[in-house]
């Protein structure tokens, strides 16, 4: 090697790469790192700068926070609302590899998704620190600069589109863009959840820990920066356990009085002082001996941050836009995590930890949010996306925000193509260009369906080999106490109310309250509106019929839940079944959970899996709602019915047939499956008990007008299934058979086909 000797004198630079694309994202955190991969496979190219060494942001290793969204099971109805797209995809490959939910696979199943792509070009450990505007406009940027410290080398990155989802907003922020930080006043968009100076105008950061039995008693000294008497200082200290740790400590949290991006590093310090003191107290206060074999093995070395800047698009989302669930033109992804607001003094107060507001199911988001109303080509993603602090105590989850995410990806993407700004994108035809491109994606927007002339679906004479007709779902999983209200839901059509039958074990002669109830709107999953009521007499036994027959009569095809009130004396039987479109919900607690400017409902919640069973039931006359026409109708996932082809149980080879008068040049043809969209899937620290979703397909083949197999799948897992031949097929026929089904329980499904010409 060859000694290279500088004059002393000389200035030294750092190496310095000029990176052109079409778009650069900074920050990748999952919403970034969604919109990057969105952008990158509609074909465009993508610079990702992240200034941490993996992707993910809260949801990687570094601070290993799970990953959820609109299916919030705590204290939400929302059914089958889980994000889709490109974040659906990451979460279920996850399950699929990680069902343990360890952070560090997680991690590379991010990563994966990303060097996967080769219109991405990924910078890590890489940070952002300098904008430079463009010479003719000075509210456009044109460049920016980013260093990364293990390669010593400086980039200047520069593309005609920028988007920041750095979190704190840095892009923004030096680029001028207007923006945000604290409460507004209740009176400034008439939000009744609008926090008082008491409670704080900032969500505060957390710190996680892990603990780990090593089978043997283990010693903990603090070190001296630990906080000392936990029981003054703390007055959740009660909640302390042996049991709970990572994320499920949330309430860790402090620093919601301080600027929360200048005083990073004072926050972190403090959480790191509650941290190894709440350890301290664990270990060695003697109120713990379980603890004895317990051994501190991971404490994060950054906050997850929650809040700081938020910056001003061309409309702001308000709480009124959440909880009236308001409908937008320009609707381009939904949000369902509640209105979930902290006290600004964390860990050290004596409030609640977080303060609740509900709407009755999921919410859009307009695409007026997502880009900056003063910085002509900034996007806005992640957390910094335009919204008051109250309806950010909603947004700010990282479901919600890849969702969006992609959005901006794919908006950037008609941009590059079409040599437009952000704003351009809000004219009709190109905001229905754009919702139907992010919808073919199997991205789910509330209140829209794909709707796509070019779909040689919308042409072709669609048949089935068979149909489920829905009559019964078989007594073989265990019997359930009514320790709590339990209801089933179940996709009817318009008409009488069918009759139910169901089994019961009756400890003692009792009478049982039993309703039929349904929803005020059909784009959400309350059931606020009862149909009928009964009181039933039963005698005690074992395998008793419960036969309700209710005199109603339901509007339009729509979901209804049948109830069985809570009875000390009664179990009702359940089925291991399991079918598209249908799960089984029980009444957790009755706490009310629209507090403030909305109407109070009880709350309803499938048992977490593979508890969630369906009721063991017969229904008259069955449920005719699984036709072969569902999977042209744009919509991928259960709403107000189930929106799915499902075959019969008894069909042998059951199959769907897509049949043209004349032969159709094909270019791609797309399958939508189920991935169990009521599923939460935390990313992380939960464990999951199956790694493939039972409603999706495992074995599929393609076949054309002369029954060859054009293309075959046999260990499919994911909720969509592309193929592109390498060249045109022609064909007057395309066969899907499913042959079998990750889950041995459930028929043969797809939620949709579309088929793109040449």
């Amino acid at each position: 090697m060859q000694l290279n000797r500088v004059p002393a004198e000389s200035t030294r630079t750092p190496k310095t790469e000029i990176v052109n694309a079409d778009l650069v994202v900074v920050g990748g955190g999952l919403a970034g790192t969604c919109c990057a991969i969105t952008a990158a496979r509609a074909g465009i190219k993508v610079a990702l700068v992240q200034d941490r060494p993996v992707l993910g942001g809260n949801g990687s290793s570094e601070v290993r926070l799970w990953t959820l969204g609109a299916t919030c099971h705590m204290g939400a109805n929302n059914r089958w609302v889980r994000e889709g797209g490109v974040i659906d995809e990451i979460l279920v490959e996850n399950l699929w590899r990680n069902p343990e939910g360890n952070s560090l696979i997680f991690d590379t199943v991010v990563l994966e998704k990303v060097v996967e792509e080769p219109n991405i070009r990924l910078l890590l450990n890489t940070a952002a620190f300098e904008v430079s505007k463009h010479p003719d406009d000075a509210d456009r940027i044109a460049s920016v600069r980013a260093f990364c410290s293990q390669n010593s080398t400086m980039y200047d990155l520069r593309a005609p589109l920028f988007v920041d989802s750095s979190g704190d907003g840095i892009i923004g922020f030096l680029a001028g863009a207007a923006f945000r930080m604290g409460a507004e006043s209740k009176e400034e968009f008439d939000e009744a959840f609008a926090p008082s100076g008491e409670f704080g105008a900032l969500l505060g950061d957390s710190l996680y820990f892990y603990s780990k039995d090593i089978g043997k008693p283990v010693n903990f000294v603090a070190p001296s920066f630990a906080l000392k008497n936990i029981p003054e200082r703390i007055p959740r200290y009660k909640q302390f356990n042996t049991k709970d740790h990572g994320c499920k400590l949330w309430w860790i949290e402090w620093g919601g009085r301080l600027d929360t991006v200048h005083e990073a590093e004072n926050i972190k310090w403090e959480l790191w002082r509650v941290v190894y003191g709440v350890w301290d107290y664990i270990k060695n206060s003697g109120n713990f001996p379980d603890a004895a074999n317990l051994a501190l093995e991971w404490v994060g070395h950054i906050p997850g941050k929650r809040e700081s800047r938020r910056f001003e698009g061309d409309y702001m989302l308000t709480q009124k836009d959440v909880v009236e669930r308001r409908l937008h033109a320009d609707a381009v992804a939904l949000g369902g995590w509640s209105i979930d607001l902290h006290p600004a003094d964390g860990v050290y107060s004596k409030l609640a930890g977080s303060h609740h507001l509900h709407s009755k199911g999921p919410y859009q988001i307009p695409y007026r949010c997502l880009y900056s109303r003063n910085i002509k080509n900034l996007f806005l993603a992640g957390r910094i996306i335009s919204s008051s602090h109250v309806a950010f105590g909603t947004t700010r989850v990282m479901g919600t925000l890849s969702h969006a995410g992609q959005a901006v990806g794919m908006a950037a993407t008609i941009c590059t193509e079409r040599k437009l700004l952000p704003r351009d994108i809000g004219q009709a035809d190109t905001m229905k260009q754009l919702q139907r491109r992010l919808l073919a994606t199997n991205q789910h927007v509330p209140n829209l369906r794909l709707e796509d002339p070019a779909d040689l679906v919308n042409t072709a004479k669609i048949t089935a080999s068979s149909k489920l007709m829905l009559s019964s779902l078989p007594d073989d999983g265990p019997v359930v106490p009514l320790d709590l209200d339990r209801g089933q839901w179940l996709p009817v059509s318009a008409g009488a109310a069918p009759e139910f039958t169901l089994w019961l074990d009756v400890a003692a002669d009792t009478e049982l309250v039993v309703e039929l109830l349904t929803t005020s709107r059909l784009d959400h999953h309350t059931p606020d509106v009862t149909l009928a009521k009964q009181t039933k007499k039963l005698s005690a036994g074992k395998a008793v019929p419960l036969v309700m027959r209710f005199d109603a009569s339901i509007d339009t095809p729509r979901y209804v839940l049948v109830v069985m009130r809570k009875n000390p004396n009664v179990s009702v039987h359940t089925s291991e079944r399991r079918i598209t479109g249908l799960v089984s919900v029980k009444h957790n607690w009755n706490e009310k959970t629209s507090h403030v400017g909305g109407e109070d409902y009880e709350v309803w919640t499938p048992t977490r899996r593979p508890a969630g069973q369906n009721f063991a039931m017969t229904i008259s006359p069955g449920l005719d709602v699984f036709g072969a026409a569902n999977i042209a109708n744009g919509v991928f996932r259960p709403t107000h019915q189930p929106n799915a082809w499902a075959a019969d149980f008894s069909d042998a080879k059951p199959s769907l047939t897509l049949a043209w008068d004349k032969p159709q040049t094909i270019r791609e043809i797309d399958l939508f499956c189920d991935s169990d969209y009521d599923h939460g899937m935390e990313s992380v620290l939960w464990g999951h008990p199956e790694r493939a979703v039972p409603f999706c397909p495992k074995h599929l083949r393609i076949l054309n007008g002369r029954n060859e197999v054009l293309h075959e799948v046999k260990d499919h897992h994911l909720a969509s299934l592309r193929w592109k031949p390498e060249s045109p097929v022609a064909t007057d026929r395309i066969i899907v058979e499913v042959i079998s089904m990750n889950g041995p329980t459930a028929p043969s499904t797809l939620m949709g086909v579309r088929i793109e010409p040449a």
